[in-house]
């Protein structure tokens, strides 16, 4: 008996089966679950469209469409399904990203039609950890970043940004987007720092969060304070809020080239579980 599959774009009346999905890999699924938990399935208010795959009327993979393109618990058929889609309706978003081996089946389907790329960093180790190691202490210095402090915090945002991913996030808009994230990161709570004299000299992000998970990002030690340990001690600081006022488990993706990063990050009590892959426009 064939398999009848179809894909079409999710409206609000598919929240509940959307989250099921996403919620069966709480980890690698915490950047897209935060987003649709607050919301929704609504094109306008989640900033793009969710796609599902169905095989016998019943929904098995998605694939987030906005400022990234995300495939979601996919396998090879509904990864084919969801590039069919993407190629007609054309690239609109600036990267590719999602665990790596859905993610390598859809950018080699792609390419021909999108390519090239300005960059593929083919494995991102995904790294995962439920506890503080006793190894390193946090760095009491680290704290919350208040509202006030945002023009303070500007600088560092852009200058990780830009060190990260390869062009500045005020190209374009000016910033008025990326300035609205960062913002919103503040105002949640989920925006670390350490200041000294009025700069910041480490910082990082929770800028994921549900219930079962939380992913860390943006982590970032002013250049002439590194090699100094500020890395592992700042994220141990991280890493205690998160796990006290968050989630019981926190994750982050590293590229693999970051050796000093993932030692650090190892130290600090993560471990490897998995990989991402992004596809850099």
């Amino acid at each position: 008996m064939l398999t009848q599959t179809t894909t079409r774009v999710l409206e609000p009346s598919d929240l509940g089966a959307a989250l099921a999905i996403l919620e069966s890999e709480p980890v690698a699924n915490a950047f897209v679950t935060s987003r649709v938990q607050v919301a929704g399935l609504d094109p306008w208010r989640l900033g793009g469209e969710m796609w599902g795959w169905y095989a016998d009327g019943r929904l098995r993979s998605l694939c987030y469409s906005g400022a990234n393109l995300v495939p979601i618990c996919a396998g090879p058929e509904a990864v084919r399904a969801f590039a069919d889609r993407a190629r007609r309706a054309g690239r609109r978003c600036s990267s590719i990203v999602g665990p790596a081996e859905p993610t390598t089946q859809l950018w080699r389907l792609l390419e021909p039609s999108w390519g090239p790329a300005r960059e593929v960093r083919g494995n991102q180790p995904l790294m995962v950890t439920e506890s503080l190691s006793v190894d390193v202490t946090p760095d009491p210095l680290v704290r919350r970043i208040r509202k006030d402090e945002t023009e303070i915090l500007m600088p560092a945002c852009v200058a990780m940004f830009t060190e990260e991913v390869g062009i500045s996030p005020l190209a374009g808009d000016g910033g008025l987007l990326y300035q609205a994230r960062v913002a919103e990161l503040i105002g949640t709570g989920r925006s670390f720092a350490r200041i000294d004299d009025g700069k910041v000299v480490f910082k990082a992000e929770i800028g994921a969060a549900t219930a079962q998970a939380c992913q860390i990002q943006g982590v970032w030690v002013a250049p002439e304070h590194r090699g100094k340990g500020l890395s592992e001690t700042g994220m141990a600081a991280v890493l205690r809020y998160a796990l006290a006022d968050v989630a019981p488990v926190v994750s982050l993706y590293v590229n693999d080239y970051n050796t000093p990063a993932r030692k650090a990050y190892r130290r600090v009590g993560f471990r490897e579980v998995g990989a991402f892959m992004s596809v850099l426009f």
